[in-house]
């Protein structure tokens, strides 16, 4: 059984999901930085970019989102794109054709100050704006219901047919005129009568949503989405969690009367933690988010993955480490691989990695291997809320991996770029910085003969040119009359030097 652990103050909302008592997801929002995935806004179109097929729309947030063609409701066309299932949302099968017809061009639909209804699919990440979308969902707890569709879907996460024909009976009969439902995964098994009261309370919150369309003012807000606690209610708490622990009782009050409200006939327990352990440490979930920060994963066998993160491509490499194995080198690199699926897959949901994942893993000779390694992969990826495919593995060890995002991943939100190394990972070494220093010194030399340059820089790069490089500084005055005076500069970064010019 799985447990929620949610950590609350006025600033920031820590909650993670315990999965046998280890930590499978963390969640995070700050107050400054609050997820608007789900909002409904009356914007204005700023500008359409007829080259990208998209076009940039001024909503309230800190820069213009952004909208593409895909993401356009046409009437002529069956192309639906919702919200996506990284939180659960629209994780359905919906039963469309494929569209017949040609979607219009944009500049043919949308022209610059035009106001329009968009939705939030996906929060702003690193540099790019928030992407938008007009196909308009309101998720509930069972149901999903998507104004001016006739859809019906159903959670592809539901596999057993029967359950599936029944809960597509009982959306056929609640489904209002105008409107298009998906059963969510939680919906399993749920009465038709749960279902028609999870239905009226999404109506009643269309009802104020559209009421506001045409009187609100563009760039406004017109529908928020529940806070980050409420979301993980509604999303992330299944049949399989038994109980949700918090330390705020405030929000333990809040919890409380929503689940009320919405969970009907629900085992889940509510506790309010008092101890005098913070909550995290309590469940040791504090190590865990720190270790978001590490590169190196290590495998309980002795070997690791290694994890590197660009925008949007992860590359991840899969090394034997210290794991020697006790057979023979095939079934050592076999077992390495197979214990990295495990862990690979279990990284990329407790950081929340999106976009394109590149998976090194060890070589492997036997063609029987590499589809026992792409098979574990695949089947430890089902596990996952979002959205994930795989592509087969290559003779060199190499899968790619798709993985929906719509927030940005945790070692994003607790981390930012080394002031020093400016996101690179890497510094320059003290011997570079040094031979960086001689040349210059060498450069400016003969411009200032009869002079003294003084050279500010880390203590280890002064003591490089203080004792190994001293010949060259003798050398360098004798040649051309200078005075070098070499100044340590303690609590300085290695690439850090100054190079000063005064007469003596």
């Amino acid at each position: 059984m799985k447990e929620i652990l949610v950590n609350s103050n006025s600033k920031e909302v820590r909650a993670t999901v315990l999965d046998g008592g280890n930590v499978s997801e963390i969640f995070i929002e700050r107050i400054n930085q609050k997820s608007v995935v789900g909002n409904i806004y009356k914007g204005k179109v700023t500008k359409v970019l007829p080259g990208m097929q998209s076009a940039f729309v001024e909503v309230g947030l800190q820069r213009a989102a952004f909208l593409h063609i895909d993401d356009i409701y046409q009437e002529n066309s069956d192309n639906i794109m919702f919200l996506d299932d990284d939180h659960d949302h629209m994780e359905a099968e919906t039963e469309y054709q494929t569209p017949q017809k040609e979607l219009a061009p944009i500049e043919e639909i949308l022209t610059d100050e035009q106001e329009i209804i968009v939705q939030v699919a996906k929060d702003a990440i690193a540099t790019k704006g928030a992407r938008l979308t007009t196909h308009l969902t309101i998720p509930g707890r069972y149901v999903v219901l998507m104004p001016g569709y006739n859809h019906l879907g159903i959670s592809r996460k539901i596999e057993n047919e029967n359950e599936r024909e029944r809960l597509r009976g009982i959306l056929n009969d609640i489904k209002p005129e105008g409107f298009g439902l998906i059963a969510r995964t939680v919906s399993e098994g749920v009465t038709k009568e749960d279902l028609k009261t999870d239905l009226d309370y999404l109506r009643g919150i269309w009802k104020k949503v559209s009421s506001s369309m045409e009187t609100a003012a563009a760039p406004s807000l017109i529908y928020g989405d529940h806070d980050l606690i409420l979301k993980i209610l509604r999303d992330v708490t299944t049949k399989d969690v038994s109980r949700i622990i918090i330390d705020n009782k405030n929000d333990f009050d809040k919890i409380c009367k929503f689940m009320k409200e919405h969970f009907i006939n629900s085992d889940v327990a509510i506790e309010l933690y008092t101890g005098e352990i913070p909550l995290f440490d309590q469940y040791n979930v504090e190590i865990e988010i720190n270790r978001v920060l590490d590169k190196k994963v290590w495998l309980k066998s002795g070997g690791s993955i290694v994890i590197d993160q660009a925008e949007a491509l992860t590359v991840i490499d899969v090394n034997t480490g210290k794991y020697v194995g006790g057979r023979n080198f095939s079934d050592t690199i076999l077992t390495t691989n197979l214990e990295a699926c495990k862990e690979i897959a279990h990284q990329l949901k407790i950081r929340n990695i999106g976009g394109i994942i590149i998976v090194d893993f060890i070589d492997m000779e036997h063609p029987e291997d590499r589809d026992k390694v792409l098979h574990s992969l695949e089947q430890y990826l089902k596990e996952d809320r979002a959205k994930t495919s795989v592509v087969n593995i290559s003779p060199l060890g190499l899968v790619e991996i798709t993985r929906k995002r719509v927030q940005e991943n945790i070692s994003r939100i607790i981390g930012e770029d080394c002031p020093y190394c400016e996101g690179r990972g890497v510094i320059k070494s003290k011997i570079t910085v040094c031979y960086e220093i001689m040349r210059k010194i060498t450069c400016i030399a003969n411009e200032h003969k009869n002079k003294v340059i003084t050279i500010e820089a880390h203590t280890d790069v002064a003591d490089i040119l203080l004792t190994h490089e001293s010949e060259w500084v003798e050398n360098i005055e004798k040649q051309y009359n200078l005075s070098i005076r070499i100044q340590p500069v303690n609590g300085a970064t290695h690439e850090y030097y100054q190079i000063n010019v005064r007469e003596k």
